[in-house]
Order: structure tokens, then sequence, then C-alpha cells
């Protein structure tokens, strides 16, 4: 085996402390590096729900002792801020629904890590995602990803957005570990870190409240809620603290005729408004989305029969992609719900991962009027 200069990313979590542990094992030079991505780590939450903490550097620090490896903190708080923090907000400002671990990947971890240590000599960057690599077919020299063997931790989704070639210099040594079998080896290994809780929700909103985190970012914004026909139902106070598809926290004081539940169906920035309707209404058959990526495969000359997932842990579903001008048009054979501009498409074959697209609009299925 050819024994490479490996950059690993550690987080202070159990994934990146086995992963390092893992290619140092193997062989490879390795380095610890762990991420300050916070301006001001010590309001970031501790604990069960820690990510990006003070505490999390100090259990990095000391996996990578454990482990035997240099280690050292790279100031990213700066540029996780503008790429990631600020893209969040701007993005639910225009009524979107973004993925902030998927920009994190694309564009911290993978480019602005990445490029940094190509240039201190580093042949890979290695990261504790549950996903794998493996040849593109027919493509010599490329490399794409596939899905991880725990399917409840498989992280493809949120990396479809790497191009092959940053794939081509990606490690993810968890690719065929479930996570109670990451759990198991930490603590073979004497890692202090195998009985951490996993981090949850968003890293960078301490408190877990992500509505009071844009109030606080964009100000209050009042507006109304109102059904299909433009009735008024109620009132909020920010477009930007609803998602297409919410059901709770709507606070509406006229129930539906009909006594069922109501849905944000969709939202406008502009005039504040939020619609709601039946859960029916929902339904997605036609998708528009924009910035392609095709990691695992050509970019299609005709109609793609795939499958597409919407949703970091969503269900795929069978659909045809198609380009369309410079984006993309996407047809479900079946529909689905919640669907929203900011999300990523995610195009498999089996479990390969083909490429990625941002949704920008959807179709949504014309309901009979006798329902």
């Amino acid at each position: 085996m050819t024994t490479i200069r490996v950059l690993a990313a550690m987080s202070g979590g159990v994934d990146s402390a086995v992963a390092a542990a893992r290619a140092a094992e193997a062989g490879h030079d390795v380095t610890g590096v762990h991420l300050a991505l916070s301006r001001n780590p010590s309001s970031y939450r501790t604990g069960a729900r820690g990510c990006c903490t003070l505490e999390d550097a100090r259990d990095a620090r000391r996996a990578a002792d454990v482990i035997g490896i240099p280690f050292y903190v790279w100031d990213m708080a700066e540029r996780f801020h503008a790429e990631v923090v600020e893209n969040f907000v701007a993005e639910y400002a225009a009524g979107h629904t973004p993925n902030p671990c998927l920009r994190c990947n694309e564009k911290i971890k993978f480019a602005a890590v990445l490029d940094r240590a190509v240039a201190l000599g580093f042949d890979a960057v290695c990261t504790g995602h549950y996903a794998g690599l493996e040849p593109v077919p027919g493509a010599a020299g490329l490399t794409r990803l596939v899905r991880s063997v725990d399917a409840a931790k498989d992280q493809s989704y949120v990396l479809a957005v790497l191009t092959s070639e940053q794939l081509g210099r990606a490690m993810f040594p968890l690719a065929g570990s479930t996570k109670m079998q990451v759990r198991e080896e930490a603590a073979d290994r004497g890692l202090g870190v195998a009985g951490k809780p996993d981090s949850h929700d968003i890293c960078f909103i301490a408190d877990g409240n992500t509505r009071g985190f844009l109030e606080g970012q964009l100000g209050s914004a009042p507006g109304e809620i109102v059904d299909a026909e433009g009735t008024v139902l109620g009132t909020h106070e920010g477009s930007f603290g609803f998602t297409i598809g919410q059901r709770k926290g709507l606070h509406l004081d006229r129930p539906a005729p009909d006594g069922r539940p109501r849905f944000v169906l969709s939202i406008e920035p502009v005039s504040r408004t939020v619609t709601v309707g039946p859960a029916e209404a929902l339904d997605v058959l036609e998708i528009e989305a924009s910035d392609p990526v095709w990691s695992g495969c050509e970019p299609p000359g005709g109609p793609l029969d795939c499958q597409v997932q919407m949703r970091a842990h969503g269900e795929p579903r069978p659909a045809v992609c198609e380009a369309d001008g410079s984006g993309l048009r996407i047809t479900l054979r079946q529909p689905a719900r919640g669907i929203a501009p900011g999300q990523a498409a995610v195009f498999y074959d089996g479990d390969a991962v083909l490429g990625s697209a941002t949704i920008v609009a959807t179709q949504r299925r014309a309901l009979d009027p006798r329902s």
C-alpha cells in the first residue's frame, strides 16, 4: 500500500476520532486538525447537543494524543460565518429551506480545508462521514460516492455537492461500519469520546431555536397567513419562521371547514405571506433545479432514469431527470410532499451517487375540486 499524507478533520466526536485512528493504523502519515468554526465558541451549546465548542476542541486534542498523531486547530470562524451562517440567513429570508451541513461540506471541509491541505503538501482529507467511495465506471481516475452500509447514518446526501476531483482527495474510513461498531472500536482503542452523544440540529444555533435565531438576525417582519383563496386565517412575526410542509406552530384562530389539519404550502417573502392548505396540496410531481454537479457520471445527454432523494434521510423516489437550459427538470414517478426551494436533489443509481442540484421551484399536482 502506498503511504500518503492525510489531514484528518477531527470534530471532537467519536466518528472523526475513529476515522483518524484507522487512517493512522493503515500506515498513512496522519495529522489531526480541529476546525474552530465559532466566533465565540464558549457561547455554543455543550453536552449532548454539542458541536463546535471548546469542549469539542479539547476532546479532539485528547483523541489525537491517544492515536499518537500531531494535532492543530485551524481558525475558520470568519470563513464559516460568511459561507454558511450568512448563506443560511439569506436563504430563509428568500423563503427557501437551506441545508447548512451540505453547505459546510461544500464550502468549508472540501473547499477551504482541502485547498489549504493540498497547499501544505497533504494528499487527502479524512473525515468521519458515513459514506463510501468507488471508481466512476468508464472514467479512469475519477471517484464517486456510494452509500454507507449503515443506512440510518448514511451521509452521502450531504456530500453529494462535491466534485469527482474533490472526492478523489477524500478519505471516508467509516464507509463499511455501523455506528455501534464505531463506538465499540473507540472504546477498545481507549478513546474517551467512545460514549459521547451525537450532536443534533444546527451547530451555530446555540439553543436549537431556529425561528428565534432568524428573528434575531432579520428582525420582526409581521405578515399574514392565508388559505388558497386568500382568506386571512392569522398573522405571524416573520415568514422566515416557516418551512414548506410545516404543520405545527401555525397558531391559527380559524379551523379548516372540514376539520383537517393545515400545512404550509408556500412562502412569499416580499409580501410576507404564508399560504396554508390541506396535505394533498403539497403533492409535487415536477421540480426545477439549478447548479447541477455530476460526480458519478457524465452529464446526461437525454432523459436519465434514476432515484432522487430530497432530504438528508428522505426516501429515494423514482424519477426522470433531463437538462432544461442551464438547469434540470426532474419528473417524479410518484408524488412527494414537503419539497421546498433551497433543498438539494441528489440522484442515485442504486447506492451510487450520480450527482446533485439545488431545487429552485416545484410544480404541484392539481387538486380535484370535488375532493
